[in-house]
């Protein structure tokens, strides 16, 4: 019986969950950033961080339709939400290199910029950012 009473917290404990803002560089402490500013992401999406953890072995569930509590943009690419199974049911972790959820967090902010759909994307942005000065010049002409 003790077992039966014992699951939901054990679950709680063994299971972690991320927040894509917990990785923003973005985001200030207050709205909720985890880590070191200068460790973190920009804009990390659930997917990544679901992305980068299913890699190493975790088992992972992306909870897409959770949203962070203090997010206020309720785009879709701020939500979601990864749970990560930090530990086993003896409580020992599933990783030795991951004993808590702060060495998890550091872990997927490190991993998430080399991944091969942000070093693409960084090339798409490239050309959002000359058409964004494209569109500036061409207020600047307006004004003459």
């Amino acid at each position: 019986a003790m077992a039966a009473t014992a699951t939901s917290p054990a679950d709680k404990d063994r299971f972690i969950c991320i927040y894509p803002a917990y990785l923003n560089n973005k985001k200030t402490i207050a709205e909720g950033r985890r880590i070191p500013i200068d460790k973190a992401v920009e804009n990390p999406t659930s997917t990544e961080i679901q992305d980068v953890c299913a890699a190493v072995g975790f088992n992972v569930l992306l909870e897409k339709n959770k949203m962070y509590p203090r997010e206020w943009n309720r785009d879709v690419q701020y939500r979601g939400r990864v749970r990560i199974q930090l530990k086993q049911d003896d409580g020992n972790p599933c990783f030795p290199q991951f004993p808590t959820r702060k060495s998890v967090m550091l872990y997927a902010a490190e991993t998430i910029p080399k991944l091969k759909t942000r070093t693409q994307k960084m090339g798409g942005s490239d050309q959002s950012v000359q058409q964004g000065e494209g569109g500036k010049k061409g207020k600047g002409k307006k004004k003459k």
